[in-house]
């Protein structure tokens, strides 16, 4: 779903043609093309195209003549396919994200999905595991120190523990996105919707980039990406990908076996730690980047301490 009818050059002024293009590009394009973060896109596209190969609409305007039976439908082929509730509930909320959107521009007269109900999150679910503290400590003294590789890796992974960020936020860090703030080193990071914010730095976090911007030489190119990749030189940044393989390696290496652990896993391991450690949780959802606390509820795990069971206060 393209907007713009053909490349514009900076100046330009559009042609009568590409005026009138403009002028009938579907409500529905206008709202794909609205949407600013990457990953948001992606998610939304894939699900958009499941309902449309579902419903077999082929153009735009096909979703102005979508009822609530059609969603009902599709809601209950999902299910039928065994999806989590979760994420049947993002395919939903992707649909009426769309229909709330054609509402507004008067395409269509009601948000078809309103009327559809989500299934219930069980509060367990979707859950990231986090890891034990002797688990964390393990996976930050997994890199060896002496290669520049080790020494990347062990600031990557102390990054990551000591401050909670998402993958694409590590693979955005760019040298200059350390400074001060008061006196204060700080981490300036892009968040989802790039929105940014900054996260005071860890001291053993300093200490490792120190030692890794020391041995990979771009530590004065304040452009550049914090962490690159040994072997293909300055300018190129980390891929999630490539974050993906080196958290899960060095997991191996300690012997980490976790079901369900991810790179997100240190990032919930980091939030579940401040949480424990008396953080208050408005705190960590700022922190984490968070539009709402309910998300950051998800981390506070204080209340299934096995030590303040009632189980130990039994005495006979």
């Amino acid at each position: 779903m393209s907007v713009l009818p053909n490349r514009i050059e900076p100046g330009q002024r559009l042609s009568d043609a590409q005026f009138r293009q403009l002028a009938d590009v579907p409500a529905e394009a206008e709202w794909f093309a609205n949407l600013d973060n990457p990953r948001t896109r992606r998610a939304y596209r894939i699900d958009l195209l499941d309902f449309m190969s579902f419903t077999g609409i082929t153009r735009p305007d096909d979703f102005r003549i979508i009822t609530r039976a059609h969603v009902l439908a599709w809601r209950k082929v999902l299910e039928e396919r065994a999806l989590s509730g979760a994420t049947i509930r993002r395919k939903l909320a992707a649909l009426s994200s769309l229909f709330e959107y054609l509402c507004e521009r008067n395409a269509v007269s009601f948000n078809p999905v309103k009327g559809a109900k989500r299934p219930k999150v069980d509060s367990n679910e979707g859950k990231t595991p986090a890891l034990g503290d002797h688990q964390a400590r393990a996976l930050l003294d997994a890199p060896g120190s002496a290669s520049l590789k080790g020494k990347r890796d062990r600031a990557l992974l102390s990054v990551l523990l000591y401050h909670g960020l998402r993958r694409e936020e590590l693979c955005l860090l760019k040298v200059s996105d350390i400074h001060a703030r008061r006196g204060v080193p700080h981490l300036r990071i892009q968040g989802k919707g790039n929105k940014l914010r900054y996260l005071p730095l860890h001291a053993g976090s300093a200490e490792r980039i120190h030692l890794y911007l020391e041995a990979a030489g771009h530590g004065k190119t304040p452009d550049a990406p914090l962490f690159q990749p040994v072997r293909r030189g300055v300018g190129q940044g980390l891929t999630a990908d490539g974050v993906y393989k080196i958290v899960l390696s060095y997991a191996a290496t300690a012997g980490i076996e976790l079901q369900g652990f991810s790179v997100h896993s240190l990032r919930a391991t980091a939030a579940t730690n401040a949480l424990e450690h008396e953080a208050d949780i408005a705190k960590v959802q700022e922190w984490l980047g968070h539009a709402n606390i309910t998300t950051t509820r998800i981390y506070d795990r204080r209340q299934s301490r096995p030590e303040e069971s009632p189980t130990f206060r039994v005495t006979y």
